[in-house]
């Protein structure tokens, strides 16, 4: 029976059951002698087109390209700076960008905005290609193999509707893609799931994952989220797993089963079955489907924006109630037992070894660990960090993420180590209060991390008080994504507008001018970026301590090529432990160096030879650079009021260089900002300095972390908060790490021993006294 109103059409031939999918209110027919559809693939996209849904958008998108010659890919998505929410999608065509060889940078794409009606329209778009086009292959349909049964057939009545809807029972998918929420329905009047099998297409991985849970039901075993993997490009998720809930051995009633389904990312949004084990270890269960009333009817996820999963926790509906069950986890369950018997090592051999395991209805989730020098560190070095989840570029087997400071001789120092379970909210809450804990409630002055949704509320209800800034790597990655079709006039003056601004009402006008020149007051992105200027543009970072941290570079990770998201399980602790003692040695050198090695001189001022004395090796040749550049400096007094003087300090042979240094008898500062944004003085306050005969540098502008007394081996601050078992445990390690250099040394031959042990002796005895 069939109405001229159906928009899905069955047909079964033999043992092959094949889907067409129309959306509603567009008549369709079906001419089984030519195959000629009508429908979304007979319209042309136009601005001002409204979609219920965005895939509702995506499938036209996708219908339309069929019908062209092209093929189309999710492009950038935007979210809401109140709730997180996607406000607005971009589909682009396949060959978009140059990642790949067979893509020719072709800028053709739609855009949809979401409405305060819940409607999504069609705001922007581009149809021009720059390659030929492929021959429309709308005719070939997708066959799903079916075993001992035949399929009924089905049809759906619809009314007319002047707007493009999707099926009110969750929406179509392109034609070439299951949509199993269909089929799912047709298997609840009776008909049966079908088996999968390599090649086997599905519109999500949503859907990818209800048909493995359907199917599972029906088989007798139930199904968990197993691992995923990611696009070194844009970090998102490209192919997941759905394993046998019985897969690993971390509870009792896991058997160690090998069952699972893999799928695949395509180009155009689809998912694909690419790898599938069927074969299981153990006794299937009976008549599981039967049990649907009163059991779970299906699992779902949240489907992230970019084509994958996102990290939400996973969900049972009940009898029309949703009921928490677990959060997903990407961490291998072999992993647990690797690093629980690093841990108990070496506790036995660090009493100041710390770690601690995100446990979620009974199940380990996400990892932290910090050994006793780590901790120590922080609390020297704590005031800005780095929170590298550099992992997430890669195709990573292992979600490892990195706490990092900048020590005194201005490299890397680990703070604490991690496995993220998922990049849920609550994951990376429970992991920043982790490291709190482990560092005796050390709060950063700043840090840098990513700019993901889930970081930032994270990071937001965490650490209140903290500046946070963006990975230097995202940034250019959006840029990428959403500057390609500006011309190169824009993207000049977009930057001399972010790099170059010498103030912040500078950077707002020439932002609003170059918004206006352009036409680009509806652009999202922009419009987003604007908002969260604090967080990336280096004038408002600049007012922040970020210990020099270059603004315009990534930051190497700090393991870098010894310990990588690739590294395979049986080498990660080995190379882990490899690459943190190359970190230490390099410490130890550079400490050595700076009480050792003397810097020379490169003038006969006072405050030169100072900050030799004081400084490391390191921090001194920085300090020295800037002395050294203030002999360029022109110096004009502006104004003065009272005890305020200013003074405009600008080089010699450059007039757009140009600095006001303002100057009392309490304080000085710069408008460039050197002192705030690194913690040493500019050459052009030395200049001012060197002006007004100041033959020494003020102590509060001789940051004690840069100092060569910051080194593991004094503590100081003594009155800083901490408890009385916090305080002896910092004195412990603080006192163990400055015997570790004695024991080191002494041990390179007899004489040094017996020099190591007198010393040691003699300070035993002066301890001794002092009771």
């Amino acid at each position: 029976m069939r109405s001229s109103n159906t928009d899905l059409n069955t047909e079964v031939c033999e043992n092959a059951m094949v889907l067409n999918a129309y959306p509603i209110g567009v008549l369709s027919v079906i001419d089984n002698v030519n195959g000629a559809d009508e429908g979304w693939s007979r319209m042309e996209p136009s601005v001002g087109l409204e979609f219920d849904t965005a895939d509702d958008a995506r499938e036209f998108y996708s219908q339309y390209a069929e019908r062209v010659g092209f093929k189309i890919r999710i492009g950038q998505l935007y979210r809401s700076r109140t709730d997180g929410s996607v406000s607005s999608r971009r589909f682009v065509c396949s060959k978009e960008g140059f990642q790949l060889n067979s893509r020719t940078g072709c800028s053709a794409y739609i855009r949809v905005q979401k409405r305060d009606s819940g409607k999504w329209v069609l705001d922007q778009m581009k149809k021009d290609h720059n390659h030929e086009f492929d021959s429309a292959g709308e005719n070939s349909l997708p066959t799903v193999k079916q075993r001992n049964h035949s399929a009924k057939k089905s049809s759906v009545n619809v009314s007319h509707r002047p707007k493009i809807k999707s099926f009110a029972d969750g929406g179509s998918c392109p034609s070439g893609v299951i949509n199993f929420k269909r089929l799912r329905s047709s298997a609840g009047e009776g008909e049966c799931i079908p088996e999968p099998y390599a090649g086997l297409e599905f519109n999500s991985a949503n859907e990818a994952y209800q048909f493995y849970q359907a199917y599972a039901e029906k088989t007798g075993f139930r199904v968990r989220i197993g691992q995923l993997f990611r696009s070194k490009n844009d970090g998102s998720v490209t192919s997941r797993r759905f394993v046998c809930s019985k897969e690993g051995f971390q509870h009792p009633s896991r058997v160690g089963c090998g069952a699972f389904m893999r799928i695949k990312r395509k180009e155009f949004g689809s998912w694909i079955v690419d790898r599938l084990q069927k074969d299981h270890n153990h006794d299937l269960e009976c008549q599981m489907g039967a049990n649907k009333k009163t059991f779970a009817t299906s699992k779902k996820f949240i489907e992230d924006v970019s084509g994958g999963l996102d990290s939400v926790d996973l969900t049972e509906i009940n009898n029309g109630s949703i009921i928490k069950i677990s959060q997903e986890n990407n961490i291998g369950s072999a992993w647990y037992r690797v690093l629980f018997e690093y841990f108990q090592t070496r506790q036995s051999e660090d009493t100041g070894f710390f770690h601690s395991v995100e446990v979620d209805n009974g199940r380990c989730m996400s990892v932290f660990w910090a050994d006793g020098r780590s901790r120590f560190s922080c609390s020297q070095f704590g005031d800005a960090i780095i929170f590298d989840t550099s992992y997430r570029k890669t195709n990573y087997l292992i979600p490892f993420a990195t706490f990092v400071g900048i020590n005194h001789h201005r490299h890397p120092v680990l703070l604490g180590c991690a496995l993220v379970a998922n990049e849920s909210k609550e994951s990376f809450t429970w992991l920043f209060n982790t490291w709190i804990r482990a560092m005796f409630g050390c709060h950063p002055k700043t840090i840098i991390a990513d700019q993901d949704m889930a970081i930032q509320q994270a990071i937001a209800r965490i650490f209140p008080r903290t500046h946070h800034r963006f990975s230097m790597w995202q940034i250019r990655a959006k840029e990428r994504e959403n500057l390609r079709s500006m011309s190169n006039q824009f993207i000049f003056e977009y930057n001399k507008c972010i790099y170059q601004s010498q103030s912040i009402a500078q950077f707002s006008t020439m932002w609003t001018a170059l918004i206006e020149k352009y036409g680009q007051r509806d652009n999202i992105w922009l419009k987003e970026m604007y908002e969260k200027r604090e967080s990336w543009v280096p004038l408002y970072l600049r007012r922040s301590f970020f210990a020099g941290i270059p603004i315009g570079k990534s930051i190497e990770s700090f393991f870098g090529a010894t310990l990588t998201a690739q590294t395979p399980l049986r080498e990660f602790i080995s190379r882990y432990t490899q690459g943190l003692e190359r970190r230490r040695e390099e410490e130890r050198k550079e400490d050595f160096n700076t009480w050792n090695l003397q810097a020379f001189l490169q003038t006969k001022e006072p405050i030169e030879e100072q900050c030799r004395r004081l400084y490391t090796r390191n921090m001194f040749k920085i300090f020295q650079n800037e002395l050294l550049q203030s002999f360029d400096y022109l110096v004009t007094k502006t104004n003065e009021e009272a005890t305020i003087v200013r003074y405009l300090v600008r080089k010699c042979g450059n007039e757009d260089e140009k600095h006001v240094v303002t100057f009392s008898a309490l304080n000085v500062s710069c408008s460039c900002q050197m002192f705030e944004f690194e913690g040493m003085l500019c050459g052009h306050i030395l200049k001012v300095f060197n002006l007004l005969n100041v033959k020494e540098i003020p102590s509060q502008y001789i940051l004690h972390r840069w100092t060569r007394n910051a080194e593991y081996g004094v503590l100081r601050d003594t009155e800083s908060g901490f408890s009385a078992q916090e305080l002896k445990a910092l004195m412990v390690w603080s006192l163990r790490e400055t015997a570790s250099k004695y024991i080191e040394s002494g041990t390179g031959s007899l004489e040094k021993h017996k020099l190591a042990y007198e010393i040691m002796r003699e300070g035993g005895n002066k301890l001794c006294w002092q009771r």
